[in-house]
């Protein structure tokens, strides 16, 4: 699926959220580069905007993306040759199965990658397993606001009006359709930091970002 909607994902991703989207990769970018100096791993890294965006903020920092989806990867491969060059490193990897060594990296991040997941609590151990201690885990994904009537707008404007402009722009209505299932079936935030504690991070912080609609989440290896 991600495949065939990578020619229009970055499209989608500014239409859907007017644009949002970058100041929220913005924000996952410098709370990773908080982490002791090392190299960065971007899991489900897409058309790499937040790996580019974590080096754009640091050109000192070697940054890794890994996705499972060649169709992305293709994008994010053209992406980064017009961007930086070539000088950052991207390979397909399976988030359940990562192809690291434990502790290989300062921080590992993933922006709209954990509510994917086959297996939660398996990815979130194996971005421990190769975060160094100290390093830190930090992710950001789609949730449902907790305000009450905001609460509503947010659903019928996800499972109504995401989908038609998913066929209209996106030209796929299933996996438009698929993007609000996948977060009306997605843990809280307050879950989810609990699924990071005990996957082994520590000092688990989170917050609400786009009107209480994703959030960002911070542990410590």
């Amino acid at each position: 699926m991600f495949t065939r909607i990578a020619g229009r994902y970055d499209l989608m991703n500014t239409v859907m959220t007017a644009g949002r989207h970058h100041a929220w990769r913005r924000a996952v970018a410098r709370a990773a580069l908080a982490a002791p100096p090392g190299p960065i791993l971007d899991l489900a890294t897409g058309t790499a905007d937040l790996a580019l965006e974590i080096r754009a903020l640091d050109g000192r920092r070697f940054v890794v993306g890994a996705d499972f989806s060649d169709g992305m990867l293709r994008r994010a491969r053209a992406k980064v040759a017009a961007r930086a060059g070539g000088g950052l490193p991207l390979l397909a990897a399976d988030a359940l199965a990562l192809p690291f060594p434990d502790g290989a990296f300062a921080c590992v991040t993933s922006a709209f990658l954990l509510r994917n997941l086959e297996d939660l609590p398996r990815g979130l151990a194996e971005m421990r397993r190769v975060t160094r201690p100290g390093g830190r885990v930090v992710a950001l994904d789609i949730v449902q606001p907790a305000t009450p009537v905001w609460d509503r707008l947010f659903a019928l404007y996800f499972h109504r009006v995401v989908p038609a402009v998913g066929a209209l722009v996106g030209r796929d209505r299933a996996a438009y359709a698929y993007l609000p299932a996948s977060v009306a079936r997605f843990v809280t935030p307050v879950e989810l930091a609990r699924l990071m504690t005990r996957a082994g991070l520590r000092d688990v912080v989170h917050r609400r970002l786009g009107l209480g609609t994703v959030a960002l989440h911070v542990g410590i290896a």
